[in-house]
This record gives C-alpha cells, structure tokens and sequence, in this order.
C-alpha cells in the first residue's frame, strides 16, 4: 500500500528533527563541561590560597616557638653569655634565624597538596611572605590546554611581640653570709625579670618553668590581609 502524504511528512519532520537534537545536546554537553571547568579551576585556586595560608601561618608559629626557646635560653643563662640587649631583640620578635621557619612552611603547604616556590621573611615586623603552587594542574588533564597549568597564591604571616619588658624584681636576692674565714659565698643570684604582657604580668623564675609564659603568650601570629 503506498504511503500516504502524511506519512512522508511524518517522516520528513522527523529527519529535520534530529539534527536539532544532536546540535541541542552538544550544546548541553559543552556546557555542562565548562561549568566543570569553571569549578574545577576555582576550587584549584581556593586550595592554593589554603595552602599559602597555612604555610605562611606555619612558617610564623615556627618562628614564635623558636623566639621564646631563646628567651628562656637567655633566661636561664641569667645575663651571662647574652647581651641583655640581645635578649630584648628576641622579646621584640628578632634575632632567630628563619631556615627552621621556612622548612616548617613548607611541610605545611606540601600537607595541602602545593609546594612552596618562596618564603621571603621581612626584619620588621617580622613576618614570613610565602607563595605556593598547587601540585596539581588547574585542569588535571581532563581539559585540554590546562595541563600544565598550576595555581599560585601568597599570604602573609606577622609575629608580633605582645610583651614588654618590667622593672627588675625586688633586687638581687642575697647569698650565703661570708664564711669566718673571710670568703665569700656564692654570688647574689640576679633578680628576676618580669614583663607585661597584654595587660598580665608575669615573673620569670627559671626555676618554675610551668610558671613560664608560653610562646602564644610571648607573641602573636596573624595574617596580614
């Protein structure tokens, strides 16, 4: 039996019909593609400024720690070996070395998936300026020509001291009285220091470290926005 007009044009419609599909879910297609794109890359780049967050925040904690080990060093040494002005540099948030700092921030950023490209302390305020990049290329591969690209971020951390240093004590503590003989005892043992610190006073008595501010007391770390 042969076709009637309607069939033929049911037919004809249909033909015109898919292409339009095939065009409509392609479009879909590349869309949805680079939406993922789009994500992908930004949440590339959120991770990177995690990751130079938490290095440059790592490399000033680092850095803390190790300015209150000298200042309980110098504490200890009770004047002898440090010059008290020396002493005074490291309640100001001076005079450690950085390496350890650095080496600290990038253990942390590695933790976040990046590598630090540059960590560059500042003499003061002392603070640590990191830049990472994420070890992972923006696209991963899954778009093409984002391969090799990777995100970078920066962020600064500043240590900042919180204490000032107090009057001395109430003075020298006596030693032994001289002996019949006519020697002398042992030296008076120097006063101890005291500082103010936020507003609290503290004494140090090396003799009572858990009495000892502790390095979050000495100095403060923040990131500079």
């Amino acid at each position: 039996m042969p076709a009637t007009p309607v069939t033929r044009r049911h037919r004809r419609d249909a033909g015109q019909t898919l292409p339009i599909y095939v065009v409509a879910i392609g479009g879909l297609l590349f869309l949805a593609l680079a939406f993922f794109a789009v994500g992908q890359a930004a949440a590339t780049r959120n991770g990177a400024q995690t990751a130079a967050d938490a290095a440059a925040l790592a490399a000033g904690q680092k850095y803390r720690d190790d300015l209150r080990k000298g200042v309980l060093d110098g504490l200890r040494d009770g004047g002898g070996a440090m010059d008290p002005a020396a002493w005074e540099g490291l309640l100001a948030g001076r005079g450690v070395p950085s390496d350890a700092a650095c080496e600290n921030a990038g253990w942390f950023a590695g933790r976040n998936d990046a590598a630090v490209s540059s960590c560059t302390p500042d003499s003061w305020p002392t603070s640590f300026a990191v830049t990472v990049k994420t070890r992972h290329a923006v696209g991963d591969s899954v778009i093409p020509g984002t391969g090799s690209t990777h995100a970078e971020a920066e962020a600064k951390a500043v240590v900042a001291p919180r204490c000032t240093v107090g009057p001395p004590g109430q003075g020298p503590t006596a030693g032994p009285a001289p002996s019949p003989g006519g020697k002398d005892g042992p030296a008076p043992t120097p006063a101890p220091r005291t500082l103010t610190c936020d507003g609290k006073g503290w004494t140090l008595d090396p003799d009572r470290p858990q009495d000892l501010p502790t390095a979050a007391d000495l100095f403060s770390v923040r990131l500079a926005r």
